[in-house]
């Protein structure tokens, strides 16, 4: 994958639209499929790596690492390595996390309501 230059006009114009767009924010934080999944499972509480992966088996661990390090870049989970043997990192939401409760909770809800109109099965993730 190529490096975009950060000169570039596609980063300048990136800026401004992440500045004063609000929806291109929220996307930027948990755009993509992975996101709002993990998220979704760490809103009943904390979770070990492990638990995560379990909840999600149809993730990679290439893709479950990188968007854990995203999402706690940006400050919407917490990583803590516990100091014992052996040693456990437990995820945690940070108030900005928890605060996206209902975001994650109306998204699934709208989900359901619309796969019940289109006759489609209900998901499990």
């Amino acid at each position: 994958m190529t490096k975009i230059k950060e000169s570039s006009t596609y980063n300048a114009n990136r800026e401004i639209v992440l500045q004063e767009c609000p929806v291109t924010y929220v996307m930027n934080k948990i755009g993509g499929h992975w996101k709002p999944i993990i998220l979704y499972h760490l809103l009943s509480g904390s979770k070990r790596y492990s638990e995560i992966k379990r909840a999600m088996p149809h993730i990679s661990e290439k893709m479950l690492i990188q968007h854990l390090k995203q999402l706690e870049n940006d400050n919407l989970l917490t990583r803590e390595a516990k100091p014992v043997v052996p040693p456990y990192v437990t995820y945690t939401l940070t108030e900005s996390g928890k605060e996206l409760d209902s975001v994650i909770k109306a998204m699934s809800m709208w989900a359901f309501k619309d796969m019940k109109r289109n006759r489609v099965e209900e998901p499990v993730c």
